[in-house]
């Protein structure tokens, strides 16, 4: 039986591989190879673990229902992307294009989604719906994990669209089945 996702992926890999290369190229800049190295490994899970631990300081004792909501929505999200990447097995851009550097060790084999940016935005989200005063911070650094993960060669823009798309929808289900009123 024919793998149909390995043919599509096949087909985006060539549309996107260009772009990619391009964006890959900048991790040359030591400065800024430092830079989205530092944002990967804070995407990894320090930041937001840091984030689910000060939901208490930041909301007092509504902040322990909130770090649990966090903390729930995460460990879903971490579940979906499992499941996902698992399934589809999209190769990376730098083992597919040799001439895509990879700046930094992956984490596994495959690319998509973008585990890191779907965190990063399903955080976000959260963040934005508690915390807003706190988007200062967390948006430009979802931004900054979203860029590393192209920059770095671990994945292709589909992957980081994709994997943003998962945190949003995913945090806001979260938000909806765990609002003020289910309380």
């Amino acid at each position: 039986m024919e793998n149909r996702n390995l043919h599509a992926f096949e087909r985006l890999d060539l549309l996107e591989w260009q772009t990619c290369h391009r964006l890959a190229g900048y991790s040359r800049h030591w400065p800024l190879l430092l830079t989205l190295r530092i944002a990967s490994r804070l995407g990894d899970w320090p930041v937001w673990a840091a984030l689910i631990a000060c939901q208490a300081l930041i909301h007092g004792a509504h902040g322990w229902w909130l770090a649990l909501q966090f903390a729930l929505t995460a460990g879903v999200a971490a579940l979906i992307y499992r499941l996902v990447k698992t399934r589809l097995c999209r190769e990376r851009p730098f083992i597919t294009f040799e001439q895509i550097p990879c700046t930094m060790p992956p984490m596994d084999r495959y690319s998509f989604p973008s585990g890191h940016t779907m965190h990063a935005v399903a955080f976000t989200t959260l963040t934005a719906d508690s915390a807003p005063w706190l988007l200062v911070v967390i948006a430009p650094l979802a931004a900054l994990i979203a860029l590393s993960r192209v920059v770095l060669g671990l994945h292709y823009l589909s992957d980081v669209a994709a994997g943003a798309l998962l945190g949003y929808l995913i945090a806001e289900a979260s938000l909806w089945l765990w609002s003020p009123a289910a309380l």
